[in-house]
């Protein structure tokens, strides 16, 4: 599919985003493995959290829809069985790898697949933890590409320093750590998303957090909880960035989680001399949420450097489509891991601001982008990318002339109805 776009008038009103990916994917995870039933409201459907949901079914968990929400019928930590063929996890890195700790501590056997994009993502630094906490895991490519086969059980804890700061390999790990014999210690070089260490004590596991360092006592049982998840903040970016960019716009977006580990885009956008605010603050199911009002004004160029890439990780596309419009020179550095997403994203937006008349010099760890006002309509591709998509989509309503975004299906990874909620927005569109 390929979506038209052109420079608009002002964006103005007010949106509630889609709810927050990585909250849903560990809601239904957790809940399939409690006793009793959870009720997951506001559970984000779209393509990566149904396969969550739908590798949950393949594991004998009844999962319901009810149209408010997932009702999951957990089955306790010792009651998911053999699936009958393999898991399909579609483009969700989410949920292989953290459904590569859950059934590491299985005493079944379970082949995990994925999509052309999900096959050429790195599952090593997941599969060498696992396997040193005594899992059976064979993979294509010399044990780091997908598919993966796993026989489970018989896990000991162990401290694992982990490579890079990933909340989807803690999370697999912590994950794991459930079924173990002793404690499991995961500490990361960099503070990575904190939805798992969050969670997982309101099922009951006993979790401590001591600054880089996460500690998980093996539980005897998990307790069914109700989860109300969040508006996801990196969907609400979106909508922040372009009304910070098209001329006019005011634009409010509420509901939004505002986990201070995900939100380090804020922080550049503020150093940048953006005019947004946060209004509202509260606490969703042991989140923090608030409102986000964005209006339109000048923006300069700034140096992003690596401590900030870990709490921006979803948001590099859309900052490079903010920097594009700002005055002077904004370089970004230390986001090589996003060579490793579903798309190489650092290459991805350096070939579409390039044909969009921007001057890009890239590097193995991010890229040097010069602000323009001559921004200029282009054909750019998604790559299969969703958030790719969605960021040359808000860079092509400040560009003069038409732009086509190829491939632009992809959003529906993470944001069905994108295009539909932004064109509300546009004023006389």
């Amino acid at each position: 599919m390929r979506v038209e776009l052109e420079r608009c008038g002002p964006l103005r009103g007010e949106i509630e985003p889609p709810s927050d990916k990585s909250i849903s994917h560990r809601a239904v995870m957790f809940s399939a493995i409690a006793e009793g039933t959870s009720r997951v409201s506001n559970f984000l459907h779209a393509a990566d959290t149904l396969s969550t949901a739908h590798a949950m079914r393949s594991l004998g968990v009844n999962v319901q829809d009810d149209g408010a929400g997932l009702l999951v019928h957990g089955v306790g930590l010792r009651g998911l069985q053999e699936p009958a063929g393999p898991i399909d996890c579609g483009n969700s890195g989410t949920t292989m790898r953290l459904l590569s700790g859950l059934i590491a501590g299985q005493g079944f056997f379970a082949l995990l697949s994925g999509d052309e994009s999900l096959s050429e993502r790195p599952m090593g630094r997941v599969i060498e933890p696992l396997r040193s906490m005594g899992a059976t895991i064979m993979a294509r490519n010399n044990d780091t590409l997908a598919p993966i086969a796993i026989r489970g059980g018989n896990l000991k804890g162990i401290k694992y320093s982990t490579p890079v700061a990933s909340a989807q390999l803690k999370s697999a790990l912590l994950l794991a750590g459930l079924f173990a014999q002793g404690p499991t210690e995961v500490i990361e070089p960099e503070k990575s998303r904190d939805h798992t260490e969050r969670m997982l004590p309101a099922f009951g596991a006993q979790v401590e957090v001591d600054g880089l360092t996460v500690r998980l006592e093996p539980p005897e049982s998990l307790r069914a909880v109700d989860i109300e998840v969040p508006g996801d903040f990196s969907s609400a970016a979106f909508f922040i960035c372009a009304a910070l960019t098209v001329p006019g716009s005011e634009v409010l977006i509420k509901d939004v989680g505002l986990n201070p580990l995900r939100t380090g885009l804020l922080k550049v956008l503020g150093s940048m001399g953006a005019s947004v605010q946060v209004l509202n603050q509260r606490e969703m199911s042991g989140e923090p949420v608030g409102d986000v009002l964005a209006r339109h004004c000048a923006l300069k160029g700034v140096e992003v450097g690596p401590d900030v890439v870990p709490s921006m990780i979803d948001e590099f596309p859309v900052l490079c489509a903010v920097a594009a419009t700002a005055s002077g020179t904004t370089t970004i550095r230390g986001a090589a891991e996003l060579r490793l997403k579903e798309s190489d994203r650092v290459s991805a937006m350096a070939e579409g601001l390039r044909a969009m008349g921007v001057g890009v010099e890239e590097f193995d760890d991010g890229l040097c982008i010069e602000g323009t006002e001559a921004l200029k309509g282009a054909r750019v591709h998604s790559r299969g990318d969703h958030r790719i998509a969605m960021a040359l989509s808000v860079t092509a309503l400040a560009a003069e002339g038409n732009s086509t975004v190829e491939d632009a299906e992809a959003v529906d990874i993470s944001y069905p109805g994108f295009f539909e909620t932004l064109q509300g927005l546009v004023v006389g569109g």
